[in-house]
């Protein structure tokens, strides 16, 4: 009953991830670096009509509904998807406070403004230690922005009534009503062995404890503001756990101004582990040290497991309960980076002073990247990974997913996800910056797979193995194969089944499923329905669908321009028809295909076949759309298999080798916009591409 519980919790938090809300903060006049001041509201106003419409008045206007090109990273790609939700204008430059988890990894952000203008911005930085994140509103045409401020979140008591506003399921603005029902919610030990809301790595909730209240939020509220009735953000909401959960605004302010500021927010580090005091420890003073990370400064400073630690810089570190860590874990994470600070600790009934100096905290995990030569999303290690992996220092590339079929995945030994290079034909590897470069030059003016050799570790083992790094794709001539004779028919085994069915029980043959129009065959009186038994008296033995190729290949024994005599049962008729065999066309797997890597997706020519079978005329000119890849620009803009491209930005396509050579000046050029005409059936239409050229695609 538990796990169930904990199944149907975790599924709420997890739909909520993908919400987005948005809230507001405000520049001081004339101040474009610090947000605005606002007095403390020390009583709430009544719950009325009037008091609800001013509030929303101050918020409205700068409520902005965000739709983000995000990605993600899985079987060793770089895989895009489409998210939306809200944000608030907080300054009058035009800075949006939204989550992390909403566009912390944005390759492309579109803002809805209140006024439904839409408009672009662009990520500032991100916090995912908070879930909190900045962007930035193109400022072309608009001078001043409408701003949110925030109130002081330290004073909601439990009871007092909140509004959520943003936009839930990417709908127009919305605002909801309910009450404060806690300000100190943690994430309960009962969930335990998942008892931690992460992101990237970073547990929220160690320096977290969400407002919680009853104001419905939605998907698409993540991000949002949480306002009191003076009109004020006092959180950003951002979890749902049957009630729902907002960041208290003090902290999201303060994140937001670095954020501002500064690109990033700097934190400090110690590697001491501490959880509240026993419950019959007989003990109302101090915390307790649980754990000390190795190498650490915590450790440099002598600390032990087991002590009791009393102070920290000044400040007593009194921790009875599991709501107070996140505050203490605040308190440790300011500290100056460099600047030593004391520590008082009771260890076998004596007060100790220890002397700590904290040192720049890094995040857990490092940007995530995708190595298409390699077939693998890899990332730089933090110092945590290469404590917890158990290795001397942060020197390599972690592998994080291997693309099935990719170079990576086709050595043997194979490169696996959690493995590390290490060394690349005969160079050490520190960083993944240092095996783009590598990669760089062993493929430079290549028109092969280069084979190299890599070091790579896993766990305490080291292996060797040959990774045979792909190049850039660009067209391909998959040759023709020899042109033999052919038959211009579509055709079907007859079964015996079906022969049974039609009344011509051990009848066997093919049955013509199309005639092809303007071809020999249908100038010689076949026709669909035809059913073929014989082949200048040899009988087609075929009794099986495997056995469709019989037929052809005894055709292709002959010369082209043969004629041969068909013994054909047309219905209950049996006639002899002599037909005569054409030249074969190139089958749509001979025709020249072009890969395009950035908005990744396949084309190739025309071929006959699919102008008979799709009834396309001879004057249809473009080229076919063999594959999208799930999760690239291509798809993102809709673009489908089967469809067919007509024209790039307004000039006509007819083949691939033009097609490839418009693609690659748009590649070099960086257009901002690609625009494809495309049929679909007997629909035309338009499909824009959009890359993240500057995020490089």
């Amino acid at each position: 009953m538990k796990l169930k519980m904990i199944s149907i919790i975790l599924k709420t938090v997890c739909f909520s991830i993908l919400i987005i809300s948005a809230f507001s903060i405000s520049f001081a006049e004339g101040k474009s670096d610090q947000l605005q001041k606002t007095s403390a509201v020390s009583k709430s106003p009544e719950v009325t009509r009037e008091a609800i419409d001013g509030a929303i008045a101050k918020v409205k206007p700068a409520l902005v509904r965000i739709f983000v090109v995000s990605v993600e990273y899985y079987n060793g790609r770089e895989v895009k998807h489409e998210f939306a939700g809200s944000g608030v204008i907080i300054t009058k430059e035009g800075h949006v406070i939204t989550n992390h988890h909403v566009a912390g990894k944005a390759k492309q952000i579109i803002c809805t403004l209140s006024d439904k203008e839409e408009i672009e911005a662009e990520l500032v930085g991100t916090d995912p230690l908070t879930d909190i994140a900045v962007i930035k509103l193109s400022n072309k045409h608009i001078k001043e922005f409408p701003v949110a401020q925030f109130g002081d979140s330290a004073l909601l008591k439990t009871g007092d009534s909140v509004l959520a506003m943003g936009s839930p399921f990417a709908l127009s603005q919305s605002v909801t009503m309910g009450i404060i029902s806690n300000t100190e919610i943690v994430m309960p030990k009962f969930f335990w062995p998942i008892s931690k809301f992460t992101l990237e790595g970073e547990d929220v909730g160690s320096i977290v404890r969400w407002i919680g209240h009853d104001a419905p939020i939605y998907g698409g509220n993540s991000g949002g503001p949480l306002v009191n009735l003076s009109g004020e953000i006092v959180g950003i909401n951002e979890i749902s756990l049957g009630i729902s959960g907002a960041i208290p605004g003090n902290l999201a302010k303060d994140v937001a101004e670095k954020i501002i500021k500064f690109g990033k927010v700097s934190r400090s580090w110690i590697g001491l582990e501490v959880q509240p005091l026993f419950r019959n420890s007989g003990r109302k003073k101090g915390v307790i040290v649980s754990g000390i990370i190795e190498g650490s400064p915590a450790e440099k400073a002598g600390f032990l497991s087991g002590d009791i630690m009393l102070k920290l810089a000044g400040k007593e570190t009194d921790i009875r309960f599991q709501e107070e860590i996140p505050i203490l874990n605040q308190h440790i994470m300011e500290l100056h980076v460099g600047k030593e600070a004391e520590a008082v600790v009771h260890r076998h009934g004596k007060e100790i002073t220890l002397h700590i100096t904290a040192q720049e905290r890094e995040y857990i995990k490092s940007k995530t990247v995708e190595l298409k030569q390699w077939g693998i999303t890899a990332r730089n290690l933090s110092l945590l990974n290469a404590k917890e992996m158990k290795r001397e220092n942060k020197d390599g590339v972690l592998v994080t997913t291997v693309r099935t079929g990719g170079p990576c995945w086709e050595s043997k030994p194979k490169i696996v996800g959690s493995d590390m290079i290490i060394e690349v034909g005969g160079k050490r590897i520190k960083d993944v910056e240092e095996l783009l470069k590598i990669t760089r030059e062993l493929t430079a003016d290549k028109n092969d797979p280069v084979p190299v050799v890599v070091v790579f570790e896993r766990k305490k083992e080291r292996y060797l193995t040959v990774v045979r790094l792909r190049l850039e794709r660009g067209m391909q001539d998959q040759g023709f194969e020899i042109q033999k004779a052919w038959l211009p028919v579509g055709m079907q085994v007859v079964t015996k089944e079906i022969a049974g069915e039609l009344g011509i029980p051990g009848i066997k043959g093919v049955r013509l499923t199309q005639v092809y129009s303007n071809r020999s065959a249908e100038r010689d009186g076949l026709r669909a329905g035809d059913i073929i038994t014989a082949l200048d008296g040899e009988p087609v033995n075929v009794s099986s669908p495997e056995d469709l190729e019989v037929l052809p290949a005894m055709i292709r024994q002959y010369k082209i321009g043969s004629t041969v005599e068909l013994d054909i049962l047309r219905g209950k008729d049996k006639l002899k028809i002599k037909a005569i065999l054409e030249q074969s066309p190139p089958m749509p797997g001979e025709m020249k295909k072009y890969v395009d890597d950035n908005f990744e997706f396949t084309v190739r020519d025309i071929a006959f076949l699919d102008r008979a079978q799709e009834g396309w005329r001879d004057e249809q000119k473009g080229i076919l759309v063999e594959a999208v890849g799930q999760g690239g620009w291509a798809s993102l803009a809709r673009l489908a298999v089967g469809d067919i491209i007509i024209a790039v930005n307004g000039e006509s396509v007819s083949d691939v080798a033009l097609f490839e050579k418009m693609m690659k000046g748009i590649a070099e050029k960086k257009l901002k916009s690609v625009l494809l005409q495309v049929r679909r059936g007997i629909h035309s239409f338009y499909v824009e591409l959009e890359p993240a050229w500057n995020n490089n695609i």
